[in-house]
C-alpha cells in the first residue's frame, strides 16, 4: 500500500512539474509607441523584436512569450499596466519603459513582488543610489553620458555654457551629469516642459546669453524640433552638444543636415568594432529597410540577451529568483557595446564614446565613432547603494 502511495505521488510530482515546464516563461513590456516619447518606443520595440526573431521566441532554449503593450509614456497607465502584468499574467521579467518617472512609478511593484526589472533605457539616480534594489538592472545611469560630455567640454575649451533640458527626473539627473565634471561657468540652465516642442522663448535666451556652447538633452520630438528651430534662428555658429540620446538616428532622420557637425556621447556606437556588433547593426539594417539602429534599439536588444543567458544558466528554473539574479549579474552575453560588468548597485561599469553628427558620401547622416571619453566609468551613486 505504502509502495503504491509513493508511485502515485511520484506520478502527481512528475505531472507538476512536467506541466511547469509546459509554460512558457513571461516578460512584460511597457512600450511608448504613442506619446511624448513615441519614436523612442518605437526603436526600443524593434531591437527587442529583433533579438526576439534571432532567438526564435525563446529565453534560454525554454519557450518564452513577450507581453508588449503601449502605455503611451503615462506613468499611471505604466503602474496599471505592471499590476496587470503581476496578477493576471505572473510574469518572470519586466523591461521599458522610456522614461524615468515612469520607471520609477513602476519599480516598487515590481520589488515587492520580486520579479527582476531589466531596464532597457532609463537609468535614474534613485534606483542607483539610496533606492537600489537587486531587482533593478540598468544599462547605463542617466548622468554617465553627461559626465562625459562635461570631459569633452572641457577639452574644447568652452568656458561658459547654456544648458537646457525638460523638467523631469531624467532631465535633472543627465544636467546635474554634466554640471559633475564641466569645468567653466553655467550661464544659464532652463528646464522646460516634458513634450515641449516651441522653444522660441528658450532659443531667445540662449541669444542673450552669449554661450561659447549649448549643452541640451532633448529626446525624440523635444530634440528634433530644438535642433531645427536653434539653427534657423541663427544660432548654427554656437557648437551645440548633447548625450546620444539628443542626436540619435531617430532624431536626425527627422532633422537631417542641421545636425550635422553635433557632438555626442553614449555608450554604445553603430561602429563600434565588435563581432557582436556588427553582427548586430547588419542584421537590424537587413530587417528595417536599411536603417542605422540607435542607442535604445541596441540596448533592447542586449536586454533581451542578457534575459536568454540568465533563463539558459537557472536551466529554465525562473522560480528561483535568487539564482536568477546571481546569473544576471554575471553578465555572460556578448553584449553589443563590449565588455561591461554590474557595480554594486546592478548600474554597468563601462566605457562611454564621442561621437560626431556627418554626412556620408552617399548622403546618409549619421553618426562616426571620434573615440573613448571615459574608461570603465561607474556612476557617482553607487557609494549610496546599501544592498
Amino acid at each position: 500500500m505504502l509502495k503504491l502511495k509513493s508511485a502515485a505521488l511520484a506520478l502527481a510530482l512528475a505531472a507538476a512539474v512536467g506541466a511547469h515546464a509546459a509554460d512558457p516563461i513571461k516578460v512584460g513590456v511597457a512600450l511608448d509607441i504613442s506619446g511624448p516619447f513615441a519614436t523612442i518606443g518605437a526603436e526600443t520595440r524593434d531591437g527587442l523584436n529583433l533579438a526576439i526573431e534571432q532567438l526564435g521566441g525563446k529565453l534560454g532554449g525554454f519557450d518564452a512569450e513577450f507581453l508588449q503593450t503601449d502605455f503611451a509614456g503615462n506613468p499611471e497607465q505604466a503602474t496599471q499596466l505592471v499590476r496587470r502584468y503581476l496578477q493576471a499574467e505572473k510574469i518572470d521579467f519586466f523591461t521599458g519603459p522610456v522614461a524615468s518617472n515612469s520607471a520609477l512609478a513602476v519599480g516598487p511593484a515590481l520589488f515587492a513582488a520580486k520579479v527582476p526589472f531589466l531596464s532597457s533605457n532609463p537609468g535614474p539616480s534613485q534606483f542607483a543610489g539610496k533606492q537600489c534594489n537587486p531587482y533593478f538592472f540598468g544599462v547605463y545611469q542617466n548622468d554617465t553620458y553627461d559626465e562625459a560630455a562635461g570631459r569633452v567640454a572641457n577639452d574644447k575649451g568652452y568656458r561658459n555654457m547654456v544648458l537646457i533640458a525638460p523638467n523631469y527626473p531624467a532631465g535633472k539627473d543627465h544636467l546635474g551629469g554634466f554640471k559633475r565634471l564641466y569645468e567653466g561657468a553655467v550661464k544659464e540652465e532652463i528646464y522646460t516642459k516634458v513634450g515641449q516642442i516651441d522653444y522660441a522663448a528658450e532659443i531667445a535666451r540662449i541669444r542673450a546669453a552669449k554661450p561659447d556652447a549649448v549643452y541640451f538633452f532633448l529626446p525624440a520630438a523635444m530634440g528634433i524640433n530644438f535642433i531645427k528651430q536653434y539653427v534657423a534662428g541663427g544660432l548654427k555658429d554656437i557648437p551645440l552638444i548633447g548625450p546620444g540620446f539628443s542626436a540619435d538616428q531617430d532624431t536626425l532622420a527627422a532633422v537631417g543636415e542641421p545636425a550635422v557637425g553635433l557632438f555626442n556621447t553614449a555608450h554604445w556606437a553603430h561602429d563600434l568594432d565588435l563581432p557582436a556588433n556588427k553582427a548586430f547593426v547588419e542584421a537590424f539594417r537587413n530587417k528595417y529597410d536599411g536603417r542605422y539602429p540607435t542607442v535604445y534599439a541596441a540596448q533592447a536588444y542586449d536586454v533581451v540577451m542578457a534575459m536568454d543567458a540568465a533563463v539558459r544558466e537557472v536551466e529554465g528554473r525562473v522560480d528561483d529568483r535568487e539564482a536568477v539574479l546571481a546569473a544576471l549579474r554575471k553578465a555572460d552575453f556578448d553584449s553589443v557595446r563590449g565588455e561591461f560588468r554590474y557595480g554594486a548597485n546592478n548600474y554597468p561599469v563601462q566605457n562611454y564614446y564621442l561621437r560626431v553628427v556627418e554626412k556620408r558620401a552617399d548622403g546618409t547622416i549619421t553618426n562616426r565613432l571620434v573615440g573613448t571619453v571615459l574608461e570603465q566609468h561607474q556612476d557617482a551613486y553607487v557609494g549610496d547603494c546599501k544592498m
